[in-house]
C-alpha cells in the first residue's frame, strides 16, 4: 500500500476489524518511513453479470426486475418479502457460481419458476403464464398437468 502522505511502498497494519456486517475490512495502517497513520478498507471485488435478452442485446442484471416479476406473481399470496428475498438470494447465489459473466434471460427465469414452484404452486402458474406467454387455455392446462404430474 502506497502512502498517501509520502508515497513511500511499506506499512505495517496496526488493526483490523470487519466493517459493513462483514461486507468490508478496516484497516489501520502505519507508514514505515513517515509513520504517519492512515486508513484502507478492503472488499471482495464484484464482477457485473450481464443479460443477454431474446432479442441478443446485453444489460446489467438488475435484482429489482427480478424482484419486481416475484412479487407480482406472489400478490395477494401468503408469502412474506423474507422468502422473496430468499428465493433472490438462492437466485443470484446460482447465477454467481455458474462462473458465467453473462447469463441468459431464460436462464434466470427457469431459476425463478423453480424456486417459485417450491415456495408455491399458484405464483409459479402466474409467473409461467406470463413468462412462457400463455395463448390460450391449452397451454395454461397444459402447465397445470406438468405440475399436476410431479406431485
Amino acid at each position: 500500500m502506497k502512502c498517501p502522505y509520502c508515497s513511500f511502498q511499506e506499512d505495517k497494519v496496526i488493526d483490523s476489524r470487519p466493517t459493513d456486517e462483514g461486507a468490508t475490512i478496516r484497516r489501520r495502517r502505519e507508514c514505515l518511513s513517515c509513520h504517519k497513520r492512515y486508513t484502507t478498507y478492503e472488499k471482495v471485488e464484484s464482477l457485473p453479470i450481464m443479460v443477454v435478452k431474446k432479442d441478443g442485446s446485453r444489460q446489467p442484471y438488475d435484482r429489482e426486475k427480478v424482484r419486481k416479476g416475484i412479487l407480482r406473481a406472489c400478490e395477494k399470496r401468503s408469502i412474506s418479502i423474507d422468502q422473496i428475498e430468499n428465493v433472490l438470494d438462492s437466485i443470484e447465489a446460482q447465477i454467481s457460481n455458474s462462473l458465467e459473466r453473462e447469463v441468459t434471460s431464460e436462464f434466470i427465469g427457469e431459476l425463478v419458476m423453480d424456486k417459485l414452484r417450491e415456495l408455491d404452486e399458484v405464483a409459479y402458474v402466474r409467473f409461467a403464464s406470463v413468462y412462457r406467454q400463455f395463448r390460450d387455455i391449452n397451454t395454461f392446462m397444459n402447465e397445470l398437468n406438468k405440475l399436476l404430474l410431479d406431485k
